[in-house]
């Protein structure tokens, strides 16, 4: 995934708060990258109301 890219939450590898819970289905656009605790790199995403967090690159899926 790269920077720019539109990319759609498809899924949610861990629990997580009822926030990022409602973004499962949603659409934003990669912002950059988070290193994670040893388990891989994840990606930040910000979506249309300018908010942003961080999933796992299994998580989102590259939409055209």
């Amino acid at each position: 995934m790269e920077i720019g890219q539109k990319v759609k939450v498809v899924r949610l590898r861990d629990r997580v708060s009822p926030p990022i819970v409602k973004r499962l289905g949603e659409v934003g656009t990669v912002l950059g990258y988070k290193v994670t605790d040893g388990s891989g790199v994840g990606v930040v995403v910000q979506f249309d109301d300018n908010s942003s967090t961080w999933f796992f690159e299994d998580e989102l899926r590259v939409v055209q």
